[in-house]
């Protein structure tokens, strides 16, 4: 019998447990340990802090999972002993010949930001910034990037569109300015040229002004202070938090160097401990460019299929393992039931390839399509 333990209950812990309980006997355990209690799935946030979604459609409590004889542990967990395997949770000792490090970023709030506006990379920040937004009739609207690398680089660009078109259909475009600031030179560079201007250009026809470039260093009086020594006031913010690799990963002995777990194969996303792997936005993946894979749920899922299978594999002694490819899509929100799409490979040399199709109501509804599957295929 083989003890598996899934570290994270997001995307990749969800979808890496299922296809285990799928590929493997009952007397195998599989084991999902999360501080929270529910999973909550982030590209609809987007939706929510607009109005378009209500809190308890777009979470569903982790405690399901164990109806299909996969064990849930809710508790901080303390301490990470890849060596052996050990994980300390709640003061209690978990012990696996298996260990699936899927924990996604840490979103750390910095200088002021949560008092001075909404995350809506959270829950409660989305919802609270539509409770504001459902008051507001005129001012400046801010839309803030306040630190890279972070997940979903489309998220802030699909956000700023979606803003623009709650205050159309409210019929307030004419007493609202909507800008969007963020560090990096052009909306998901990693990307390439072509989808990087594609974005920009939908982004500044609609009439929001763009600052790329632009690093945040405070927050004040109701305005945004930046490096470049500009500040910019506004009426109403929404930002992207800083992220950071969680403390328990910081203090493990899984970070030698940088700022998240290298995999010592990029492709097994296996780290240097035996029989120890680690997805999604907890890796830091280079890119043949030189660049970080982006951090998106499209690859944790991805990666999960791949790291599920192997282990499968190994354990029954049968079977072929497979390779993580670098492939990925996503879905990129303009409003008005329309959406882009963007798909390609990362791992292509020497440089991504990705093609951009053009918005439509498909790729809009095949969004809203693949979220209620995600929810009842996983839960």
């Amino acid at each position: 019998m083989s003890t598996i333990l899934i570290l994270g209950g997001g995307v990749g812990g969800i979808v890496t447990a299922n296809k285990l309980r799928k590929q493997l006997g009952k007397e195998h355990r599989i084991i999902v340990i999360d501080k929270q209690k529910d999973h909550v799935f982030a590209p609809s946030l987007l939706w929510l802090m607009v109005g378009l979604r209500k809190p308890e459609k777009i979470k569903r409590e982790l405690k399901r999972i164990e109806r299909k004889g996969i064990e849930y542990v809710n508790g901080e967990i303390e301490h990470i002993d890849p060596s052996s395997k050990h994980v300390v949770v709640n003061g209690q000792t978990y012990s696996g010949d298996y260990l699936v490090i899927s924990l996604g970023a840490e979103l750390k709030e910095v200088d002021g930001l949560n008092k001075a506006g909404h995350n809506f990379y959270t829950l409660n920040g989305a919802q609270n910034l539509y409770n504001d937004l459902k008051n507001f009739k005129a001012g400046k609207v801010a839309v803030l990037v306040s630190s890279a690398p972070y997940k979903c680089p489309a998220a802030p660009y699909e956000a700023s569109l979606l803003l623009l078109d709650h205050f159309k259909k409210r019929k307030l475009t004419d007493h609202i300015e909507l800008s969007l600031y963020a560090p990096e030179p052009g909306p998901m560079g990693v990307a390439g040229k072509e989808l990087s201007g594609a974005v920009r250009q939908l982004v500044e026809s609609k009439g929001i002004k763009y600052f790329p470039e632009h690093q945040f260093k405070a927050v004040k009086n109701n305005a945004l202070k930046f490096t470049n020594g500009l500040t910019e006031h506004f009426d109403l913010l929404a930002y992207v938090p800083k992220h950071q690799c969680p403390r328990v990963i910081r203090e493990s002995k899984l970070i030698s160097d940088g700022d998240w777990i290298k995999l010592k194969d990029r492709e097994t996303l296996e780290t240097d401990f035996p029989k120890v792997f680690a997805i999604g936005d907890i890796t830091g993946i280079s890119l043949a460019m030189g660049k970080p894979l982006p951090k998106a749920g499209v690859f944790a899922h991805y990666q999960a299929e791949i790291v599920a299978h192997n282990i499968a594999v190994d354990i029954m002694k049968k079977g072929q393992k497979k390779r993580f490819t670098g492939n990925g899509e996503c879905f990129i929100e303009l409003g008005g039931n329309k959406a882009g799409f963007a798909k390609g490979n990362f791992y292509n040399e020497p440089l991504p390839k990705i093609k951009m199709h053009k918005p439509s109501f498909i790729w809009h509804w095949g969004k809203v399509i693949f979220e209620k599957g995600f929810l009842r295929r996983w839960f």
